[in-house]
């Protein structure tokens, strides 16, 4: 089961880049834009890249699971109406996935967020403002 709505999964669908925050040994944070995809299988956000086993980001979630992903842009200046989802939760740093992607620029190690809670604004214009809830837990393999 999909922890998204279909309007979240419409947007996250179109976009390609995101921002992932996570927390470094010391407690200092970091952010990098990242791609991604959702993994419809598992319920979870997928995150790949070059050498990824190697860097920070995945080094951070190896000591702090917790992390922040938000994906946003600008649907319109005239009038100003800013898209965007920020999916808080656990991530788990996979070493050669074998599900994960296995070409060009991607190594084959992935790093999947399971949601414990999402939100939203911008997407669906029958709900204005921020919408806000808690993802029930479901495991990750």
């Amino acid at each position: 089961m999909s922890p998204f709505t279909e309007a979240e999964h419409a947007y996250l669908a179109t976009q390609r880049l995101g921002r992932l925050a996570t927390v470094d040994r010391a407690g200092r944070p970091q952010n990098n834009p990242v791609g991604f995809w959702i993994n419809e299988e598992l319920g979870t956000i997928d995150i790949g890249g070059r050498d990824l086993a190697n860097s920070r980001k995945f080094a951070n979630i190896e000591n702090n699971p917790q992390v922040s992903f938000v994906v946003d842009d600008l649907a319109s200046v005239q009038p100003w109406r800013v898209r965007a989802v920020e999916i808080r939760g656990e991530a788990q740093a996979v070493r050669a996935a074998p599900d994960g992607p296995q070409s060009g620029h991607f190594s084959g190690d992935v790093i999947r967020i399971r949601p414990t809670r999402i939100l939203s604004w911008g997407l669906d214009p029958e709900r204005p403002g921020m919408q806000k809830r808690n993802v029930a837990r479901n495991p990750v393999t």
